[in-house]
């Protein structure tokens, strides 16, 4: 209780237990206390109410009135003083109405001790101090704006702030006991049997956007709720604790962006719409005078044939435009990345400089996605144009999907990830790149590496957040003349997923052993036990000169080499090449970020059986590797 003197109220009109009572406080060794005496109901009343005292030891016996009459006089005028109730006899039934109105503890006046008093006092000061912390918490959670509320596993309200109030139109006293769904209407997911109650009982936390619907109103508003399953002392789940903040006028504000956004894209290909509006109006222009010469059947239908398909393609550059530039409110359906790429594909083959080559590689099974296509659209637009601007004097720009199931092995590789099934949006380039010492910011807001006049530096900050907000991610690798790769990782729909998500498990391996070349220790470590737990036995380097003396110098053979294409002090290609030189049955796995060095791998070997984009899953490493081996 610490060294200060314990100010002690000793309400009791008996001098002689005062003076008993006080004498008991004076040999107390552990806390000098300080002991005032109050001889009546009134005094003590007063002497409480002032609030200067640390402790109250009350006798039950006030003359014609009683202790616990004053308790409840004391408690209810707002004092909050701990009150230890004295008794002369003592007996269970007044002992527990004491406690149920309100005492801190209390004793027996006959059996009182030294060390039974200190105790009880000590007690009582130390449930004052919880008393006032729970009173300051619960005061700073009404000072909160947001809605911070409570509920029991069941869905039933427990604890109600004044920001849950004020947001929801429910006060306190209404809103306590009753169940959550019922206070914030059907689009709610309820706290039981839910799928976010279960995401919530296993990983201890869950967070959404959700509508909610204000009492009296009716009027629906979209908030951000975060919980918290809080467990007891035993470790089991005994609540959820959930917080609320109204985000009704952000979202508003982030559609004005996106769609003010998504003009300035279209700013930046007026040049090329104008110039394909121009190429579709042209033969309708020269061909509508010779119709009214009277030409024979045949040039008649030659031209209007020609009229007919260029205004089509006109009419479909119109739509693919509006579509683009339409509102950015958020709706998440099911969208199939093939349709997506080739809508993207076509603005871009008709508007960019016909420099700009466009190829595009879309599998025929790639899975559904759940998401908006106006704004992955927009995603893909801003990454586009930006590849554009890197290609000032030509080059080739690569739209592609792919599946991806993301394992163990992956999530190693890239932290932050979770497993399950992705689809893999790729928009690659051949342009000028990102120096290094850039590429850490390039999704920072604001930031540009273009000219003044030329971008605002939104673009590539409004593609990170529409990923985040689908639950994806982003990868990027670029070098300075090696072009920019970014892939987009975006969950598949659950619908769209086969009965048996997960790959099959791949063949083992039977002791080959394999040569693993790259620069990062993390892939390293990981690809290596990944390897070593699925039959193969591993040797590792961490560059190209590594790589080779490693080879030099094992005594058996080695049957496939994986090689990193962008290593320190010998990068892949030499790498590779050298290695064949030693070995020329050897087999390469070539790896690397940029999609651009697949074209340096094939060119520096003939025994190249595999690449691989970084990050790789474990499933796709051991079935190149297999591979590699069966040739």
């Amino acid at each position: 209780m610490g060294e200060d003197q314990v100010q002690v109220l000793i309400i009791d009109d008996d001098e002689d237990d005062w003076l008993l009572t006080r004498a008991l406080l004076a040999d107390a060794e552990g806390v000098p206390f300080a002991a005032e005496w109050a001889d009546g109901y009134e005094v003590g009343l007063a002497a409480l109410q002032r609030g200067v005292y640390d402790v109250c030891l009350l006798d039950y016996r006030l003359g014609a009135r009683d202790g616990l009459e004053l308790l409840r006089e004391g408690l209810a005028s707002g004092c909050r003083t701990p009150i230890i109730l004295l008794t002369g006899q003592g007996s269970r039934t007044l002992d527990a109405e004491a406690m149920r109105s309100g005492a801190a503890d209390y004793l027996p006046k006959g059996h009182l001790t030294v060390t039974l008093l200190e105790r009880a006092i000590r007690h009582a000061l130390e449930r004052a101090r919880a008393d006032e912390r729970i009173r300051e918490q619960a005061a700073l959670l009404d000072a909160a704006t947001e809605a911070i509320y409570a509920c029991d596993l069941e869905g039933r309200v427990l604890f109600w702030n004044r920001g849950a109030e004020q947001l929801y139109g429910w006060v306190a006293a209404a809103a306590t006991g009753r169940l959550y769904r019922e206070l914030l209407g059907p689009g709610s997911p309820a706290c039981a049997g839910s799928v976010a109650r279960e995401h919530l009982l296993r990983e201890g936390r869950w967070q959404a956007e959700l509508p909610r619907l204000v009492y009296g109103s009716g009027v629906t508003l979209t908030v951000e709720s975060r919980w918290t399953l809080v467990r007891g002392a035993d470790g089991r789940p005994r609540s959820l604790l959930a917080v609320d903040t109204d985000i009704t006028e952000k979202k508003l504000l982030e559609a004005q962006f996106l769609r003010a956004q998504r003009l300035e894209s279209i700013g930046t290909l007026a040049g090329g719409i104008a110039h394909d509006l121009n190429n579709v109006l042209t033969p309708i222009v020269a061909a509508a005078p010779l119709l009214r010469r009277g030409l024979c059947a045949d040039d008649e239908e030659r031209l209007l044939g020609i009229i007919e398909r260029n205004a089509r393609r006109g009419a479909d550059l119109v739509r693919q435009i509006l579509a683009f530039a339409r509102g950015a409110e958020s709706r998440r359906l099911p969208v199939q990345a093939r349709h997506l790429v080739w809508e993207v594909q076509q603005i871009v083959r008709e508007t960019f400089p016909r420099s700009i080559a466009v190829s595009v590689d879309l599998p025929n099974d790639l899975w559904l996605m759940q998401a908006d296509a106006t704004q992955l659209h927009q995603v893909l637009m801003n990454l586009c144009v930006n590849a554009r601007d890197a290609m000032p004097a030509g080059g080739t720009l690569t739209l592609s999907a792919h599946n991806l199931w993301i394992d163990e092995h992956f999530v190693r590789m890239r932290p932050g990830t979770a497993v399950g099934p992705y689809v893999v949006l790729t928009v690659q380039d051949t342009g000028t790149g990102i120096p290094p010492a850039l590429v850490d910011r390039v999704f920072e807001p604001f930031f540009t590496t273009k000219e003044i006049g030329v971008g605002t530096g939104l673009g590539l900050s409004t593609v990170a957040g529409i990923v985040k907000g689908h639950e994806g991610f982003i990868d990027v690798v670029t070098g300075v003349g090696e072009g920019t790769c970014f892939r987009i990782f975006l969950p598949a729909a659950e619908q769209a997923m086969p009965p048996e998500a997960p790959p099959s498990q791949p063949p083992t391996g039977h002791g080959e052993w394999v040569l693993l070349a790259d620069d990062e220790a993390a892939i390293r470590e990981t690809a290596r036990t990944l390897l070593e737990h699925h039959g193969y036995r591993v040797l590792t380097a961490c560059d190209g000169v590594d790589a080779v003396a490693q080879f030099a110098n094992h005594d058996e053979p080695i049957q496939v080499a994986i090689v990193d294409m962008a290593m320190p002090n010998m990068d892949g290609q030499t790498t590779i090449r050298t290695l064949q030189k030693l070995h020329p049955e050897l087999r390469f796995i070539a790896t690397s970020g940029l999609g651009t060095n697949e074209r340096l791998a094939r060119s520096a070997c003939t025994g190249l059986a595999s690449f691989l984009h970084k990050p790789y899953g474990g499933h796709e490493l051991l079935r190149a590797l297999h591979l590699a081996l069966e040739l």
